[in-house]
């Protein structure tokens, strides 16, 4: 059974960090694509960072470049995303998805909140 399980999220003051973890099963994460998105209430999903199955270069959103980072441990099967800087605007259910050039096969995760708050 595939199964996407982020977890990390919760209350962070504006300047914090927090690091967001998705830990795959039932597929293997190093032959997907695997991203970031996130959703704010009233927005649609948009994607904030995304990571080649086979090198490459990460790529990232505008408005989080600089201040977060993507990255997989394909050892553990897991995929990460270091935020620093945080801003209230980020504050967002976050998901992270696979994908499959290959199949088209796609999988997305429950999501995890991030609240950037005073």
């Amino acid at each position: 059974q595939v199964q996407l399980v982020e977890s990390g999220g919760g209350l962070v003051q504006p300047g914090g960090s927090l690091r967001l973890s998705c830990a795959a099963s039932g597929f293997t994460i190093s032959f997907y694509t695997m991203s970031w998105y996130r959703q704010a209430p009233g927005n649609e999903r948009e994607l904030v960072a995304q990571i080649p199955s086979r090198g490459g270069n990460p790529n990232y959103a505008d408005s989080v470049k600089g201040r977060f980072t993507i990255s997989r441990d394909n050892a553990i099967n897991t995929l990460y995303l270091q935020m620093n800087s945080l801003k209230p605007e980020d504050t967002a259910v976050y998901y992270c998805k696979g994908f499959s050039w290959l199949s088209n096969a796609q999988y997305w995760g429950q999501g995890t909140q991030v609240t950037v708050s005073s």
